[in-house]
């Protein structure tokens, strides 16, 4: 991550134990390996009749085992997912695609995925907007604007404890609309250390305090598109089909169900964990200098905040577009460096572009093959299912793989499979928010989703404190997850998208 913000060192410190803790599994992880390798090569093998889908061809079977393959791998964190999604892309262009090995390829080139669409993923204009949101976060943190703006929005909550502790869930959430949520629990965390250290070390109220973090930072996350990669996740999936929403519309419908779902779970904060001392004192340290650097970085996120909310409408600018505004900003005048590039998530948007990558195989055709999401679509029943349980049980399932397994991946995995399901139930979901709840519902349940250290890199942050017990994130989690998915789906169901 990038190395000028404060809390640098907890998250370094963080992803060594991570690489340790990996190198301490391998023996294991192998074993695994050669386990889902060989489910993958039955399934691939299998004769297409076993499937009971007609139409199915030998290169949709190879889409089908590919897709096991990634989450089989993803659910296990056999690699690390990126590494996931950069073998499976090199398998699909070797094995799926109009350049695979001659020997693969079907007569006639029947249903082979062009090779440069799958490419293409790596530039899909979604990429563009990750890429601008973290170009962004190194904008505000090379100047110290991001450490000026926490202090002037945590002047306003005063002294006392409980409103303290609010102050911190909500200018985490807001950072977290912007920034990463990784960069943003990191950066809080940096200037919530000495306070709870000072705190009673026989008082609840540093646990919740610490807990401020990890709530404030993965539910704020949902409030902008750019928020947390599952948002943008589900909106290419949407993009895709014809139906995008807009970067105001998302704001707009999101924001009073976050700050709702923030002011429960400081209510919950309070009644759990209760503070033996009335009154904290924080203090910030670093102070901003005004130069043209940081001007540039205010005009750059003002302008490039106003285009998102208004460029669509005005001028008809899509808001990926848009994200190229602080890129070209920070590059002329010299904020954004060749090691500040070296230092944005790579291997979020590499595991991300795989992803998309299933996607378009999943729904690619030519004129002698239909989509294999068509074909399923056509093969499985969904008229005679209920819209409102297919809805519900997809964010269930959503909020359970994302407690063990990386947000994204989780998104990544259900984003292609509830595509074809959305397709299949068709106008029957209408009444319940259509196609659009389906895929923002699964975006809710990943960022809701924080019941254990693992569940997403603020919590792992969080307790890295040694503040916090396994069993406090669980019950706080496990209410505030509930608590999200029952009022998110609510609000998708009767005020939707």
């Amino acid at each position: 991550m990038f190395k000028n913000f404060p809390g640098y060192k907890v998250l370094e410190g963080i992803q060594k134990k991570k690489s340790h803790k990996r190198e301490r599994k391998f023996p294991l992880n192998a074993i695994k390996l050669i386990f889902i390798v060989a489910i993958t090569l039955v399934i691939a093998m299998l004769p297409t009749e076993s499937f009971g889908i007609e139409g199915l061809t030998v290169v949709h079977q190879r889409i089908i085992s590919l897709f096991v393959f990634a989450a089989l791998m993803w659910l296990t964190e056999t690699m690390p997912s990126w590494v996931t999604s950069m073998v499976v892309v090199t398998v699909m262009l070797f094995t799926i695609s109009t350049s695979a090995f001659s020997f693969l390829r079907p007569e006639g080139g029947v249903g082979l995925v062009p090779f440069k669409s799958i490419f293409a993923c790596f530039s899909n204009p979604t990429i563009m907007l990750f890429i601008g949101g973290f170009v962004l976060a190194i904008g505000l943190t090379k100047v110290k604007l991001d450490v000026a703006l926490a202090r002037v929005l945590l002047k306003p909550f005063g002294t006392r404890s409980e409103i303290v502790l609010l102050g911190f869930i909500l200018v985490t959430a807001i950072f977290s609309a912007f920034v990463s949520n990784t960069a943003t629990a990191a950066m809080m965390l940096a200037f919530l250390t000495p306070v709870l250290r000072s705190l009673p070390a026989d008082g609840k109220g540093r646990i919740a305090l610490a807990l401020a973090i990890p709530v404030g930072a993965n539910l704020g996350g949902m409030m902008t598109p750019i928020g947390t990669p599952p948002n943008m996740i589900a909106l290419d999936y949407l993009s895709s089909q014809g139906m995008g929403i807009s970067f105001v519309d998302w704001t707009i419908k999101m924001a009073p169900f976050v700050i709702v779902l923030l002011v429960l779970a400081w209510i919950l904060l309070r009644f759990m964990f209760p503070f033996k001392q009335k009154n904290i004192k924080i203090e910030i340290e670093g102070e901003i200098k005004w130069n043209y650097k940081t001007w540039s970085v205010v005009v750059a996120f003002a302008l490039t905040i106003f285009m998102w909310m208004f460029g669509t409408d005005l001028w008809g600018i899509d808001t990926n577009v848009v994200a190229m505004i602080p890129v070209a900003i920070f590059c002329a005048t010299g904020i954004l460096t060749r090691r500040d590039l070296e230092e944005i998530n790579w291997s979020v948007l590499w595991m991300v572009a795989g992803g998309f990558a299933l996607g378009v195989a999943l729904n690619y055709s030519d004129a002698n093959s239909a989509s294999l999401s068509s074909l399923i679509v056509k093969s499985v029943p969904f008229d005679n299912f209920s819209p409102l349980v297919v809805m519900i049980l997809a964010g269930l399932i959503c909020f359970g793989f994302s407690n063990f397994i990386s947000h994204s991946a989780a998104t990544s995995l259900l984003g292609p499979v509830l595509g074809v399901v959305a397709s299949g139930l068709g106008t029957a979901l209408d009444g319940y928010g259509g196609p659009q709840a389906m895929l923002v519902g699964i975006a809710i349940a990943s960022s809701v989703s924080m019941i254990l250290p693992i569940s997403t890199p603020p919590n792992a942050i969080a307790h890295s404190t040694g503040f916090i017990e396994q069993k406090d994130m669980m019950k706080v989690g496990i209410i505030v997850g509930l608590l999200g998915i029952v009022l998110g789906y609510a609000m998708l169901i009767f005020i939707g998208f």
